[in-house]
């Protein structure tokens, strides 16, 4: 089967998680063999939305079964079957990024006139309220994978310890808050928790915040220096890809206290590296991270403080759990849950 997919999501403003799992996913399609990819990649200057339209001239030029979607949109018109893949319902969680009208149209209506429907995890699958697949609908539920480079080891001839250097962290334990320049992903809520932890005389701890600089990352750091934690936090702005598996493994603890995710990647990477993970108790973050995972109430600065408390106490111990926890989760068993999609259509 010829399947033709849209890589609007590589590029930007999509974020760098969403940029990875595309090509993760492609990478073990191409490799399995299954389904012929044809890869889609908008040319240069061309809207997302004008690249769609043209996807029902392509599917008839190109001899292709349809068009999957990584993303909710796609062309509503034209021939071809239609794969639209959700990543969440932000608005059902108070976030206004991505919660505007075209996100809930495609949302709501969207799931109607799609042939599939695919999302990564069981919680949004629940907020669609779409029958599933083994119920005779259109909804597949298909978690993402963990790419190879996260693992409990550098590999040979790598010294993780450079990364300190390259971008002038202090050597004491790192909460890696990735790409928390964004207000969803309630940075706020973890200083408040560090600030707690400090009132009490806990550990020392760094906040990492990696990202480019925003309005949202700004109103942070203001509020970080409000709770006196100034000399706590560094920004090292944008990590390299190659040296984002090792900063993992340097990380103390990778919290991921967002309001709304999707799967939240960073929490199976981070474990696959061997490294705790704090998450919002019944979230999807705290679905993807599972009993080894150390889960808080983002809402009560003791409990955010109780949680990095525990996890830089019980980290080491539970280890094994962590890795244990995130070996099921590969790109090849994402392939294949989407190469089982499109062979239900043909």
């Amino acid at each position: 089967m010829r399947v033709g997919f849209d890589l609007s999501p590589t590029l930007p403003p999509h974020s760098a998680g969403i940029t990875r799992a595309v090509e993760s996913t492609l990478t073990a399609l191409e490799s399995r063999g299954e389904l012929e990819v044809v890869r889609l990649l908008p040319p240069q200057g061309t809207t997302p939305r004008a690249f769609r339209a043209g996807h029902g001239k392509r599917v008839q030029e190109m001899d292709l079964a349809g068009i999957h979607s990584f993303t909710s949109a796609f062309a509503w018109r034209g021939p071809g079957k239609r794969v639209q893949t959700i990543h969440e319902l932000p608005w059902r969680h108070g976030c206004q990024e991505n919660a505007d009208w075209s996100h809930r149209f495609w949302a709501s209506f969207g799931t109607r006139r799609a042939d599939r429907v695919i999302t990564a995890s069981s919680v949004v699958a629940d907020e669609l309220g779409l029958p599933l697949a083994e119920d005779n609908g259109k909804l597949h539920v298909i978690p993402w994978g963990v790419d190879d480079a996260f693992c409990a080891q550098p590999p040979d001839n790598v010294i993780d310890e450079v990364l300190l250097g390259t971008y002038t962290l202090p050597e004491r334990p790192l909460l890696l808050c990735l790409g928390a320049v964004r207000a969803k992903k309630n940075l706020a809520s973890l200083l408040r928790g560090v600030a707690a932890l400090v009132e009490r005389k806990g550990p020392t701890v760094q906040v990492v915040i990696t990202g480019p600089d925003t309005h949202d990352l700004r109103t942070d750091l203001g509020l970080a220096q409000q709770l006196g934690l100034a000399r706590f936090i560094s920004t090292p702005g944008t990590i390299e890809a190659a040296h984002l598996p090792g900063l993992m493994r340097l990380a103390a603890l990778v919290p991921v206290l967002s309001h709304s995710e999707g799967f939240a990647l960073p929490v199976l990477e981070a474990h696959a590296s061997g490294t705790a993970t704090l998450t919002p108790a019944g979230s999807v973050q705290a679905q993807t991270a599972g009993a080894p995972g150390f889960h808080c109430d983002p809402a009560d600065p003791a409990s955010v403080a109780d949680g990095i408390a525990d996890a830089l106490d019980q980290s080491e111990s539970r280890r094994e759990q962590l890795i244990a926890q995130a070996a099921p989760f590969t790109w090849e068993r994402t392939a294949q849950g989407i190469e089982q999609v499109w062979k239900s259509l043909s």
